[in-house]
Parts: structure tokens; C-alpha cells; sequence
């Protein structure tokens, strides 16, 4: 699906998977020269990364097989971030979209 620049539409798909991929490449190899020290780099990029993956999980353009697999990579980051000490990730029992018709928002 062609991507839009129509704000009520789901982010697309494609360039979601493309962003997302990018910032797991980031995020394995954080920028030496950056202003933040490369673990808060990485907590950052890891909270992205956890958001891309949540909309992916649901993205209505998304097969059922690429879902599921985005199910699973999400929850491996959110645990990842807890692991590193990180309470603001957006957990299953926490997700104030959760509650919402049609699994929640994408934007």
C-alpha cells in the first residue's frame, strides 16, 4: 500500500517496518560522537522502537503472519527495557490505548 499523508489514515506500513529496522540497527551500534552518552541513547531509541512495534502488532495492512512476528518483537523489547531498569515502557496491563474499540489508535 502506497504511503499517504492523510493524518487519519495508519502510519504506513512499510516505511513503520523501514524506521523501525533502522533504529535496531541504531540502537545495536549507538553514535560514539553523540551529545548523550550511548546508553541513554539506547534507552531512547528502545522506547521508539517498543512504540513502532505496538502499532505494528495491530497495523490493519499488516498480515496475520507479520503480526504476530511484530507481537513477539515487541514484547522482547518491552521486556528488554524493563530489564534495564526502564518504568516508563507501555506494558500490556498499562496500555491506556488497550481499552479503546478497534484495538487502540495509530498515529
Amino acid at each position: 500500500m502506497p504511503c499517504a499523508d492523510n493524518d487519519l489514515n495508519p502510519p504506513c506500513l512499510e516505511a513503520l517496518v523501514a524506521g523501525t529496522f533502522a533504529l535496531m540497527t541504531c540502537w545495536a551500534a549507538p553514535t560514539a560522537d553523540a551529545k548523550l552518552p550511548s546508553q541513554r541513547q539506547r534507552t531512547l531509541m528502545a522506547r521508539k522502537i517498543v512504540s513502532n512495534l505496538f502499532f505494528l502488532k495491530s497495523h490493519p495492512h499488516a498480515s496475520p503472519g507479520l503480526r504476530q512476528v511484530m507481537e513477539r518483537a515487541h514484547e522482547r523489547w518491552v521486556m528488554l527495557l524493563e530489564s534495564a531498569g526502564d518504568a516508563s515502557v507501555v506494558t500490556r496491563t498499562s496500555d491506556p490505548l488497550a481499552a479503546l474499540p478497534g484495538g487502540g489508535l495509530l498515529h
